[in-house]
Protein backbone atom coordinates (compact mmCIF):
# COMPACT_ATOMS: atom_id res chain seq x y z
CA UNK A 1 0.00 0.00 0.00
CA UNK A 2 3.02 2.45 0.88
CA UNK A 3 4.46 2.03 -2.65
CA UNK A 4 1.14 2.47 -3.94
CA UNK A 5 0.40 5.84 -2.58
CA UNK A 6 3.88 7.17 -3.56
CA UNK A 7 3.22 6.62 -6.61
CA UNK A 8 -0.12 8.02 -6.78
CA UNK A 9 1.47 11.34 -4.96
CA UNK A 10 4.24 11.57 -7.83
CA UNK A 11 1.59 10.89 -10.88
CA UNK A 12 -0.28 13.95 -8.82
CA UNK A 13 2.48 16.21 -8.53
CA UNK A 14 3.63 15.33 -11.98
CA UNK A 15 0.56 16.45 -13.22
CA UNK A 16 0.38 18.92 -11.59
CA UNK A 17 3.78 20.82 -12.17
CA UNK A 18 2.93 20.00 -16.20
CA UNK A 19 -0.38 22.20 -15.67
CA UNK A 20 1.77 24.74 -13.45
CA UNK A 21 4.00 24.81 -16.26
CA UNK A 22 1.61 25.29 -18.99
CA UNK A 23 -0.45 27.80 -16.84
CA UNK A 24 2.52 30.03 -16.50
CA UNK A 25 3.10 30.88 -19.86
CA UNK A 26 0.24 33.30 -19.00
CA UNK A 27 0.06 34.05 -15.51
CA UNK A 28 3.37 34.92 -13.29
CA UNK A 29 4.87 31.84 -11.41
CA UNK A 30 3.87 33.58 -8.27
CA UNK A 31 0.67 33.93 -8.69
CA UNK A 32 0.24 30.21 -10.45
CA UNK A 33 1.82 28.59 -7.25
CA UNK A 34 0.15 31.23 -4.80
CA UNK A 35 -3.69 30.96 -6.05
CA UNK A 36 -2.89 27.42 -6.66
CA UNK A 37 -2.06 26.63 -2.91
CA UNK A 38 -4.82 28.62 -1.54
CA UNK A 39 -6.95 26.08 -3.05
CA UNK A 40 -5.46 23.17 -1.36
CA UNK A 41 -5.88 25.18 1.83
CA UNK A 42 -9.49 25.30 1.47
CA UNK A 43 -9.83 21.59 0.18
CA UNK A 44 -7.52 20.44 2.88
CA UNK A 45 -8.95 22.49 5.65
CA UNK A 46 -12.64 21.44 4.96
CA UNK A 47 -11.74 17.94 5.31
CA UNK A 48 -9.21 18.51 8.48
CA UNK A 49 -13.18 20.44 9.97
CA UNK A 50 -14.78 17.62 8.76
CA UNK A 51 -12.98 14.90 10.30
CA UNK A 52 -12.31 16.97 13.29
CA UNK A 53 -8.37 17.31 12.98
CA UNK A 54 -8.09 21.00 14.88
CA UNK A 55 -8.83 18.98 17.80
CA UNK A 56 -5.94 16.34 17.50
CA UNK A 57 -2.26 16.35 18.70
CA UNK A 58 -0.98 19.57 17.72
CA UNK A 59 3.03 17.99 17.56
CA UNK A 60 2.90 18.37 13.51
CA UNK A 61 2.82 22.16 13.47
CA UNK A 62 6.76 22.47 13.97
CA UNK A 63 7.20 19.83 11.25
CA UNK A 64 4.73 21.18 8.96
CA UNK A 65 5.86 24.80 9.51
CA UNK A 66 9.28 24.04 9.06
CA UNK A 67 8.25 21.73 6.02
CA UNK A 68 6.48 24.96 4.62
CA UNK A 69 9.09 26.99 4.88
CA UNK A 70 12.26 24.68 3.45
CA UNK A 71 9.57 24.21 0.30
CA UNK A 72 9.18 27.95 -0.03
CA UNK A 73 12.83 28.71 -0.05
CA UNK A 74 13.82 25.95 -2.29
CA UNK A 75 11.41 26.99 -4.74
CA UNK A 76 12.64 30.36 -4.70
CA UNK A 77 16.03 29.08 -5.13
CA UNK A 78 15.05 26.91 -7.87
CA UNK A 79 13.07 29.16 -9.78
CA UNK A 80 16.44 31.52 -9.72
CA UNK A 81 18.69 29.02 -10.65
CA UNK A 82 16.35 28.43 -13.49
CA UNK A 83 16.41 32.14 -14.94
CA UNK A 84 20.50 32.62 -14.75
CA UNK A 85 21.46 28.87 -15.82
CA UNK A 86 20.21 26.02 -18.23
CA UNK A 87 17.58 23.90 -17.25
CA UNK A 88 19.19 20.78 -18.94
CA UNK A 89 21.31 21.55 -15.63
CA UNK A 90 19.08 22.90 -12.95
CA UNK A 91 16.42 20.36 -13.41
CA UNK A 92 18.23 17.19 -12.98
CA UNK A 93 20.24 18.62 -10.05
CA UNK A 94 17.55 19.34 -8.17
CA UNK A 95 15.16 16.04 -9.21
CA UNK A 96 18.49 14.53 -6.94
CA UNK A 97 16.74 16.10 -3.55
CA UNK A 98 15.29 12.54 -3.42
CA UNK A 99 18.99 11.57 -1.80
CA UNK A 100 18.71 13.60 1.04
CA UNK A 101 15.32 11.67 2.54
CA UNK A 102 17.40 8.35 1.37
CA UNK A 103 20.56 9.17 3.31
CA UNK A 104 18.43 10.14 6.17
CA UNK A 105 16.24 7.10 6.25
CA UNK A 106 19.84 4.91 5.82
CA UNK A 107 21.61 6.99 8.61
CA UNK A 108 18.60 6.19 10.81
CA UNK A 109 19.44 2.62 10.49
CA UNK A 110 16.32 1.80 7.69
CA UNK A 111 17.15 -1.85 5.76
CA UNK A 112 15.51 -2.02 2.64
CA UNK A 113 15.80 -5.68 0.91
CA UNK A 114 18.68 -5.62 -1.72
CA UNK A 115 16.49 -5.53 -4.22
CA UNK A 116 14.86 -2.43 -2.94
CA UNK A 117 18.04 -0.81 -2.69
CA UNK A 118 19.07 -1.71 -6.37
CA UNK A 119 15.40 -0.49 -7.13
CA UNK A 120 16.28 2.91 -5.34
CA UNK A 121 19.65 3.73 -7.40
CA UNK A 122 18.33 2.68 -11.00
CA UNK A 123 15.12 5.15 -10.20
CA UNK A 124 17.21 7.64 -8.82
CA UNK A 125 19.64 7.36 -11.86
CA UNK A 126 16.15 7.35 -13.84
CA UNK A 127 14.57 10.45 -12.46
CA UNK A 128 18.52 12.23 -13.24
CA UNK A 129 18.02 11.08 -16.94
CA UNK A 130 14.12 11.75 -17.49
CA UNK A 131 15.17 15.37 -16.37
CA UNK A 132 17.07 15.48 -19.71
CA UNK A 133 20.09 16.32 -18.45
CA UNK A 134 22.93 18.52 -19.76
CA UNK A 135 26.79 17.73 -19.74
CA UNK A 136 27.81 21.33 -20.32
CA UNK A 137 26.39 24.77 -20.49
CA UNK A 138 26.70 26.32 -16.95
CA UNK A 139 28.49 29.50 -17.56
CA UNK A 140 28.88 30.14 -13.74
CA UNK A 141 28.71 28.02 -10.14
CA UNK A 142 25.90 30.56 -9.53
CA UNK A 143 23.01 28.57 -10.79
CA UNK A 144 24.78 25.33 -9.53
CA UNK A 145 24.82 26.22 -5.94
CA UNK A 146 21.10 27.64 -6.09
CA UNK A 147 19.94 24.48 -7.54
CA UNK A 148 21.94 22.59 -4.52
CA UNK A 149 20.10 24.71 -2.15
CA UNK A 150 16.85 23.86 -3.79
CA UNK A 151 17.22 20.14 -3.91
CA UNK A 152 18.54 20.51 -0.05
CA UNK A 153 15.26 22.42 0.28
CA UNK A 154 13.02 20.18 -1.19
CA UNK A 155 15.15 17.01 0.40
CA UNK A 156 14.50 18.45 3.69
CA UNK A 157 11.22 19.01 2.87
CA UNK A 158 10.22 15.55 2.48
CA UNK A 159 12.31 14.51 5.88
CA UNK A 160 9.49 17.38 8.00
CA UNK A 161 6.89 16.01 6.23
CA UNK A 162 7.40 12.48 6.95
CA UNK A 163 8.52 13.52 10.75
CA UNK A 164 5.22 15.09 10.89
CA UNK A 165 3.15 12.40 9.58
CA UNK A 166 3.67 10.54 12.70
CA UNK A 167 1.33 12.34 14.09
CA UNK A 168 -0.82 13.22 11.87
CA UNK A 169 -0.57 13.32 7.49
CA UNK A 170 -3.95 15.11 7.01
CA UNK A 171 -2.68 17.69 9.30
CA UNK A 172 0.78 17.97 8.64
CA UNK A 173 0.04 18.86 4.96
CA UNK A 174 -2.93 21.07 6.32
CA UNK A 175 -0.36 23.51 8.63
CA UNK A 176 1.79 23.37 5.62
CA UNK A 177 -0.87 25.17 3.68
CA UNK A 178 -1.72 27.59 6.13
CA UNK A 179 2.11 28.03 6.70
CA UNK A 180 2.26 28.79 2.63
CA UNK A 181 -0.73 30.69 2.70
CA UNK A 182 -0.34 33.34 4.85
CA UNK A 183 3.39 33.58 3.68
CA UNK A 184 2.02 34.24 0.61
CA UNK A 185 -0.44 36.70 1.70
CA UNK A 186 2.20 38.80 2.93
CA UNK A 187 3.96 38.62 -0.08
CA UNK A 188 0.59 39.45 -1.73
CA UNK A 189 0.38 42.43 0.44
CA UNK A 190 3.71 43.94 -0.23
CA UNK A 191 3.87 43.07 -4.51
CA UNK A 192 -0.29 44.40 -4.28
CA UNK A 193 -0.59 42.11 -7.95
CA UNK A 194 -1.85 38.55 -8.53
CA UNK A 195 -0.99 38.66 -12.20
CA UNK A 196 -4.43 39.36 -13.84
CA UNK A 197 -5.80 35.62 -12.99
CA UNK A 198 -8.67 34.88 -15.40
CA UNK A 199 -12.13 32.85 -15.68
CA UNK A 200 -10.15 30.45 -17.61
CA UNK A 201 -7.64 30.41 -15.41
CA UNK A 202 -9.78 29.05 -12.44
CA UNK A 203 -9.76 25.26 -13.59
CA UNK A 204 -6.30 24.64 -13.81
CA UNK A 205 -5.70 26.17 -10.14
CA UNK A 206 -7.86 24.46 -8.81
CA UNK A 207 -7.15 20.91 -10.44
CA UNK A 208 -3.14 22.04 -9.11
CA UNK A 209 -4.41 22.77 -6.02
CA UNK A 210 -6.49 19.72 -5.46
CA UNK A 211 -3.49 17.37 -7.30
CA UNK A 212 -0.78 19.10 -5.07
CA UNK A 213 -2.82 18.85 -1.63
CA UNK A 214 -3.93 15.13 -2.94
CA UNK A 215 0.06 14.11 -3.59
CA UNK A 216 1.47 15.64 -0.12
CA UNK A 217 -1.19 13.97 1.79
CA UNK A 218 -1.23 10.42 -0.16
CA UNK A 219 2.97 10.81 0.12
CA UNK A 220 2.28 12.01 3.95
CA UNK A 221 0.77 8.54 4.75
CA UNK A 222 3.19 6.58 2.67
CA UNK A 223 5.85 7.71 5.06
CA UNK A 224 4.08 6.15 7.73
CA UNK A 225 3.46 2.64 6.51
CA UNK A 226 6.70 1.86 4.76
CA UNK A 227 10.11 3.01 4.29
CA UNK A 228 11.05 6.34 4.13
CA UNK A 229 14.28 5.47 1.72
CA UNK A 230 11.97 3.63 -0.69
CA UNK A 231 8.54 6.33 -0.54
CA UNK A 232 10.75 9.17 -0.72
CA UNK A 233 12.27 7.55 -4.19
CA UNK A 234 8.77 6.44 -5.48
CA UNK A 235 7.31 9.79 -4.43
CA UNK A 236 9.98 11.28 -6.52
CA UNK A 237 9.37 10.39 -9.79
CA UNK A 238 7.17 13.48 -10.58
CA UNK A 239 9.74 15.00 -13.18
CA UNK A 240 9.17 11.75 -15.19
CA UNK A 241 5.49 12.12 -15.51
CA UNK A 242 5.86 15.69 -16.86
CA UNK A 243 8.35 14.75 -19.22
CA UNK A 244 6.04 12.12 -20.16
CA UNK A 245 2.90 14.28 -20.18
CA UNK A 246 4.65 16.81 -22.16
CA UNK A 247 5.72 15.02 -24.93
CA UNK A 248 2.23 13.76 -24.97
CA UNK A 249 0.07 17.00 -25.05
CA UNK A 250 2.70 19.36 -25.99
CA UNK A 251 4.56 17.76 -28.60
CA UNK A 252 7.60 17.88 -26.77
CA UNK A 253 11.10 15.72 -28.02
CA UNK A 254 12.38 13.59 -25.34
CA UNK A 255 15.86 13.09 -26.32
CA UNK A 256 17.41 9.60 -26.22
CA UNK A 257 18.73 10.38 -22.66
CA UNK A 258 15.35 11.20 -21.16
CA UNK A 259 13.78 7.62 -22.87
CA UNK A 260 16.42 6.09 -21.12
CA UNK A 261 15.69 7.39 -17.91
CA UNK A 262 12.09 6.68 -17.99
CA UNK A 263 12.83 3.34 -18.57
CA UNK A 264 15.41 2.85 -16.25
CA UNK A 265 12.77 4.78 -13.60
CA UNK A 266 9.98 2.55 -14.56
CA UNK A 267 12.08 -0.57 -13.79
CA UNK A 268 13.13 1.10 -10.21
CA UNK A 269 9.65 1.40 -9.48
CA UNK A 270 8.96 -2.13 -10.20
CA UNK A 271 11.69 -3.34 -7.83
CA UNK A 272 11.07 -1.97 -5.04
CA UNK A 273 7.29 -2.39 -5.38
CA UNK A 274 8.01 -6.33 -5.22
CA UNK A 275 9.28 -6.34 -2.17
CA UNK A 276 7.27 -3.90 -0.66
Amino acid sequence: MSALLAVMSSLMWGTADFIGGVTSRRLPALAVYGLSQGVGFVVLGVIATASGGWSRDPGYWPWAIGASVLGLVAMVAFYQALAIGPMGIVSPLVSLSVLVPVAVSLLRGEQPAPVQVLGIIIAVVGILLASGPELSGAESARPLLLAGAAALGFGGMYVLMAEGSRYDALMTMTGMRVTSVVIFAIVLVAVRSIGGAGRRDVFPLVVIGIFDAGANVAFGVATTTGLLSTTSVLGSLYPVVTAILAAIFLRERLRAVQYAGVVAAIGGVLMIASAG
